[in-house]
C-alpha cells in the first residue's frame, strides 16, 4: 500500500493523519538537536511561504488571473499590523484585532486592484499587477513626508511580537520538561495558520465558487453563458487571495520585530509565483509542496551561501520542473 492509499484507506486514514501531525509537532525540536535553531527558523518561515502560496494560487491557479504583485498585499498586512503594534503611532492593539484587522484591509486593496482589470487577461493584466505591486512598495518607502506615517526607508522597529495576556511568544516558556523559545513558539502558531489555511483551500477548491473559478479559467465566455456572474466571482478571487497575503504578512511583521519596504520587492512576487508553478497550478498539495522547496532553498541560500547562489539554486530546480515536469509537480500531466 503507498502512502496516498493510506490517506484514503479509511482504516489507515486517522493513523496516517496522527503520525503527520506527531512528525510536524517534534519537527522543531528534532531539527534544533540535529541542525541547529537556525533551521527552525527557516522551516517556521517557509510555513508562511506556504500561506502566500496557497493564497496566489486562488487567483492564478484556479481563476486563472496572471498576478505579477502579489507581493503588495503581503505588505498591507505587515504594515497594518506594524503601525499599530509599535511605538510608531503609539499606539500597541492586540493581534486578536490587528490580524483579522490586516486581512481585511487587504482584501479591499485585492477589490481595488481587481475592479479596473476584469477585462484584461494574459500579458496585459500581468504588467497592471506588477504596476500595482511597485506603486504599494513606492508608497510605503515615500510616506515619511510630510507627515510620518512609515517611516520610509528606515522601516518601522519595535514591533510588539504576538502576545495574550500575561503570554507572549517571544518569551521561552517551559511546558511538560519541554523549553519553547521563541522560534518555537511562532513556528506553532504558523503551522495553526498554515493548516487552517490549507483547510479553506481545500473547501473552497471542492466549493461551487471554486468550481465557478475553474469555469471561467478554462473559459470565460462559457463560464458567462451558463450563468456565472464572472465579474463579482474574478473579484471574489483577489479579495480571498489577498486575504491570505493580509495574514501572513501580519504574522512576519511580528515574527520579524523589523519591516522595510526593501522586504516586498518584485523579486518576491516572482518567487511566489514560482511555488505555485513548481507545485503545478489549481493544486492545492502542489501550492504546499512548492511553497516548501521555494522557502526552504532560499531561506538555506541566504543563510550559508548567499541570497544570489540561493536564487540561482531556485532557478536550478525550476528549470527542472519545467523540463521534465512542465505542468508543476501535482498538475495535470501534459
Amino acid at each position: 500500500m503507498n502512502i496516498a492509499a493510506l490517506f484514503n484507506d479509511r482504516h489507515y486514514r486517522w493513523f496516517a493523519w496522527g503520525a503527520v501531525v506527531l512528525v510536524l509537532l517534534a519537527l522543531p525540536f528534532i531539527t534544533e538537536a540535529v541542525l541547529g535553531r537556525s533551521w527552525v527558523r527557516i522551516i517556521a518561515v517557509s510555513l508562511l511561504f506556504v500561506m502566500l502560496a496557497l493564497g496566489l494560487n486562488i487567483v492564478v491557479g484556479f481563476a486563472g488571473l496572471l498576478d505579477l504583485g502579489y507581493i503588495a498585499f503581503f505588505a498591507v498586512g505587515a504594515y497594518s499590523y506594524a503601525l499599530l503594534a509599535s511605538p510608531q503611532f503609539a499606539v500597541h492593539w492586540p493581534f486578536l484585532l490587528l490580524l483579522p484587522l490586516g486581512a481585511a484591509i487587504a482584501a479591499v486593496f485585492g477589490i481595488l486592484l481587481g475592479a479596473p482589470t476584469l477585462r484584461l487577461r494574459g500579458d496585459y493584466l500581468a504588467i497592471v499587477t506588477l504596476g500595482f505591486g511597485e506603486i504599494i512598495r513606492v508608497f510605503l518607502n515615500n510616506l515619511n513626508r510630510p507627515v510620518n506615517i512609515t517611516n520610509g526607508p528606515q522601516g518601522i522597529t519595535l514591533i510588539d511580537p504576538l502576545q495574550m495576556g500575561g503570554f507572549s511568544l517571544a518569551q521561552t516558556h517551559s511546558f511538560a520538561g519541554l523549553t519553547f523559545s521563541p522560534v518555537h513558539n511562532y513556528y506553532f502558531v504558523f503551522l495553526v495558520c498554515a493548516a487552517l489555511t490549507i483547510a479553506l483551500s481545500l473547501r473552497l477548491q471542492n466549493s461551487r465558487i471554486g468550481r465557478a473559478w475553474v469555469a471561467i479559467r478554462d473559459d470565460e465566455l462559457a463560464a458567462s453563458a451558463m450563468g456565472i456572474n464572472t465579474r463579482n466571482v474574478k473579484l471574489l478571487a483577489f479579495a480571498m487571495g489577498a486575504t491570505f497575503g493580509g495574514v501572513a504578512g501580519g504574522l512576519f511583521a511580528s515574527f520579524q520585530g523589523f519591516i522595510s519596504p526593501e522586504s516586498f520587492q518584485l523579486i518576491d512576487s516572482i518567487m511566489v509565483l514560482c511555488m505555485v508553478v513548481l507545485g503545478g497550478m489549481g493544486s492545492f498539495l502542489g501550492a504546499v509542496i512548492g511553497g516548501l522547496i521555494v522557502g526552504l532553498t532560499e531561506s538555506f541560500g541566504g543563510l550559508y551561501l548567499g541570497e544570489s547562489l540561493g536564487q540561482i539554486g531556485i532557478s536550478l530546480i525550476f528549470i527542472l520542473i519545467l523540463l521534465f515536469r512542465p505542468s508543476g509537480l501535482f498538475g495535470d500531466k501534459q
